[in-house]
């Protein structure tokens, strides 16, 4: 009798125990939009109900935001209440009235502005303290959610700057954050994104106070001596190594919050393309972590790839779902990857929910490069993009003028799986850009079935040997050399058709303030240069401008210290811009992880001069995530062609679609005002040479 006393006492205990750990947690409710992608989970999902398969046809247009700012806006709004936040193109915050889409309060008109992408922003409240916490270049703001001013007692002033975790190396380095934190109780939890090159800053994780602005913990993605992971390492204090950093989460994380859990997804390290510096498996890189959200503790890992020289790192954040094995439900993880992979585990303890093989893939060519001998691939589900293995002569788009042209750089380019970058041309398909990409992957969450939106365009790799005789140039041209060379070209034409814009005749372009500013703060994939010193800065503005550029230094630099160099950005697209292979270019698929099989695969988007020719649906290149509803529905925009879709998410139908006032690449939000129910999308084009714009563009049926 005293023993079962005893044991129900003990049993009485860890339930009030748990349920006092636990008393922050809210069930999940899937009808607001809270948060970055819906919510918490970032399953883009909700239960709202008035627009349904049937009167979905109904939708117009509710209201249309005018932002002071043109250009690509990625962000996702939140809607708290009756007011809906995000941020501009050149990162302004704003709040407007949800159901009127008139402004309310418009917070950085005092900054200096950055023509730079946000994906949103985060939202805490404690009682009568309702904040919104968003980032402009190094530094994480708190605003008064209600009038959007600045809260002083929050750090200096009401800043932070990120780099506060990092360390002295920080000074004068680029860093930013695109991606809006994950908020737990009162600390909210960044990913930063830092350049991919040599001199990369370390991608720590960083937690926040958001009352006080105080960091609350740090979690080495490169480990320090003394720390477990650094075996994965040849060199074995890699932080004292100026050429190497990163590994840090720049797409964004899921939470658990019932355990809280945090799952974080991991950038590759740097330099990206050659990893001589960095031998190794090169741990906590490329993987998904499991935290402990209360302290950074790691609680599991995988490593997706192994000394990545690809930049495949995961770019969306991770979905938390529930999947169902024999009639057991089972709480899962899943991350979808630029590779067109999805990688499933129980979100607990981090075992893999489908068979993952080691792959054995090829050597690298390059003095002094070890690439890994095998890398994990799924067995299920299978691919949801096309891969370079299965090119052939057949594969080369049917559009394209210049298809010999094509036909003859296929034919001479590496297409194995993981083949490392070489001399030589290889296609990497799915491209840099992905497969998936951070527009994010929406789930059913319960049913354990995701929906996800897929690139179709390969990219072309390649290494030059590093010439150093670039020491004997002007230091103008010398310094373009070392930061400017491998997206715009050492001709100053640039790669127009895979976005890096040509700098010939700058001057009747724009102005040296704007030039200067860019350089300094970065655009768009543009990483910013603020390290860069004044007297260098001086002679690259001459050099970009044409003017007199012949300062020599007295003792000229290495302007690259590695053996191997990466050759340039280059899509493999033909002579009109157009990817080079066959079509499909864009496709939408659900996947229903329960059994990894695929539900349905769509083609998603057009290309108008072709379609107005009569030929087949192409599908086109895409930026931003889809949105699901409990009752049937797949919102997305994201396509190049500018359109707005509505899916029947059971079958894959077309059932709606809107032409926008500028392409959408970004992921729409659902929520409701007084009962009636709306969609919001952000349409800032400019990506991918669309036209630029400015508006938010809110739906709803009447």
């Amino acid at each position: 009798m005293r023993s079962a006393f005893y044991l129900a006492a003990f049993l009485a205990f860890l339930l009030i125990f748990n349920c006092q750990q636990n008393s922050s947690y809210k069930p999940k409710d899937y009808s607001t939009w809270r948060s970055y992608q819906g919510g918490p989970d970032r399953n883009q999902y909700s239960t709202l109900s008035e627009i349904t398969l049937d009167n979905v046809t109904k939708l117009k247009v509710a209201w249309t935001y005018e932002s002071p700012d043109y250009g690509q806006m990625q962000m996702n709004p939140i809607v708290i209440d009756t007011i809906l936040y995000g941020v501009t193109s050149r990162l302004r915050a704003i709040a407007l009235h949800s159901a009127t889409g008139k402004e309310i309060w418009r917070f950085g008109d005092s900054l200096n502005l950055r023509a730079s992408t946000s994906r949103g922003v985060s939202y805490w409240e404690k009682g009568y303290d309702k904040r919104i916490l968003y980032t402009s270049g190094p530094y994480l703001y708190a605003l008064d959610a209600l009038t959007g001013r600045s809260i002083e007692s929050f750090g200096d002033n009401g800043k932070v700057n990120l780099s506060s975790g990092l360390g002295e190396i920080t000074t004068g380095s680029f860093l930013v954050s695109n991606t809006p934190g994950t908020v737990y109780k009162d600390i909210i939890v960044m990913p930063i994104r830092v350049p991919e090159d040599i001199g990369a800053l370390p991608g720590n994780i960083m937690a926040f106070n958001i009352i006080t602005g105080k960091l609350e913990w740090v979690f080495n993605t490169i480990p320090l001596p003394y720390q477990e992971g650094i075996e994965t390492w040849e060199d074995k204090n890699p932080h004292s190594n100026p050429l190497i950093g990163a590994g840090n989460n720049w797409s964004g994380m899921a939470l658990d919050e019932k355990r809280g859990i945090i799952y974080i997804p991991t950038g590759s390290a740097s330099p990206d393309f050659y990893g001589g510096v960095r031998k190794g498996d090169n741990l906590f890189t490329d993987c998904l972590l499991a935290l402990d959200v209360n302290t950074g503790k790691r609680l599991w890992h995988f490593q997706m790839v192994h000394h990545d020289l690809w930049d495949r790192d995961p770019p969306t954040p991770p979905n938390l779902i529930t999947i169902t094995r024999e009639g057991k439900k089972i709480p899962a993880v899943s991350q979808s990857t630029k590779q067109g992979y999805v990688y499933v585990f129980n979100r607990v303890t981090g075992e893999p929910l489908f068979d993952i093989e080691e792959i054995p893939v090829p050597v690298s060519t390059l003095d002094g490069e070890e690439a890994s001998k095998t890398q994990p691939i799924p067995v299920k589900p299978k691919p949801f993009a096309r891969q370079s293995t299965e090119l052939t002569d057949e594969d080369i788009s049917p559009y394209a003028d210049n298809r010999e042209e094509l036909l003859e750089l296929l034919k001479h380019s590496d297409r194995r799986l993981y083949a490392p970058p070489s001399l030589d041309p290889m296609i990497l398909f799915p491209g840099l850009d992905g497969a998936a990409e951070w527009g994010g992957t929406a789930a059913d969450p319960e049913e354990g079935v995701i929906y996800i939106n897929s690139q179709e365009a390969p990219w072309v790799i390649q290494m030059k040997e590093n010439d150093n005789s670039v020491k004997n140039f002007p230091l103008g041209k010398q310094t373009y050399m070392q930061y400017c060379v491998t997206c715009h070209q050492e001709d100053k034409s640039g790669v127009v058709q895979s976005g890096y814009p040509s700098l010939i005749n700058l001057k009747s372009k724009t102005s040296k303030n704007e030039v200067a500013q860019l350089i300094k703060t970065g655009k768009g994939m543009m990483t910013g240069f603020p390290h860069i010193p004044a007297k260098e800065k001086e002679a690259l503005m001459h050099f970009l401008f044409n003017e007199p550029d012949t300062i020599m230094p007295k003792n000229p630099k290495i302007t690259y210290p590695l053996a191997y160099k990466y050759a340039g950005y280059k899509r493999f697209l033909d002579s009109k811009g157009r990817p080079a292979i066959s079509p499909p270019w864009g496709t939408m698929h659900s996947i229903d992880l329960n059994t990894g099989n695929f539900k349905w695969s769509i083609v998603l988007g057009d290309t108008p001069e072709l379609k107005a020719k009569g030929y087949p649906q192409t599908g086109c290149e895409n930026y931003g995530g889809p949105i699901v509803t409990q009752n049937g529905l797949l919102f997305i925009g994201a396509t190049k062609d500018g359109y707005f879709r509505a899916f029947n998410k059971f079958t894959g139908e077309l059932l709606w679609e809107y032409k926008l006032p500028a392409a959408a690449f970004a992921t729409p939000a659902m929520y409701q005002v007084n009962g009636k129910q709306y969609i919001a999308i952000a349409c800032g084009g400019e990506k991918l040479g669309t036209p630029i714009g400015n508006k938010i563009v809110a739906f709803s049926l009447n």
